[in-house]
């Protein structure tokens, strides 16, 4: 799936959690890795870890606000990363603005992997075409992380609607692909 998209989105929540890559591992590995960003509204993350150490096989974009503080989003930015700064959200950095960046930059397909404020930020600014949904058989109730965040739902009828497209089993999981239903 990162192999056929143009970039992959996190949070910076999920950048400090799981310190990833974000690198496509096909073998053989694609002709060119997808652009990797990160939503850091403060421009909080540090310039270290998996992200930064693979800046030779793909490019990292930081996303933060524009009122951030300037000396953090200066050493990302000697630390190897690109930043660009777009307005506020109401949580966060405003998803919908980090989007219309990217498609000026020529980005015609996102690959967003978490976390929950960030999933709930794109389903809010109605910005999800296609769902990929992997469950594992394993329960973690309310000791786990959200797959989405509050998503602020005055009334049932106001939730987002998908169709499910696909179903296969990966060993004991489950991978579900759903499509907006119109």
């Amino acid at each position: 799936m990162r192999a056929a998209a143009h970039a992959v989105m996190i949070g910076a929540g999920t950048a400090r959690a799981d310190d990833p890559e974000l690198l496509a591992r096909t073998e053989p590995p694609p002709p060119r890795q997808p652009l990797r960003v990160v939503l850091d509204t403060e421009f909080s993350l540090t310039p270290r870890g998996r992200l930064f150490a693979s800046l030779d096989q793909a490019p990292l974009l930081i996303i933060g606000a524009g009122d951030a503080d300037a000396s953090r989003r200066a050493a990302l930015e000697a630390a190897g990363a690109r930043t660009a700064a777009v307005a506020r959200g109401p949580v966060g950095v405003d998803a919908e603005a980090a989007l219309d960046l990217l498609g000026v930059d020529g980005v015609e397909s996102v690959l967003v992997e978490g976390g929950g404020q960030l999933a709930a930020s794109l389903f809010t600014a109605d910005a999800i075409d296609r769902l990929e949904w992997f469950r594992a058989p394993i329960l973690l109730g309310a000791d786990g992380r959200p797959s989405v965040a509050a998503l602020t739902l005055a009334r049932l009828s106001e939730a987002p609607k998908w169709r499910r497209v696909a179903i296969r089993e990966l060993g004991p999981d489950l991978w579900e692909s759903y499509e907006r239903a119109s």
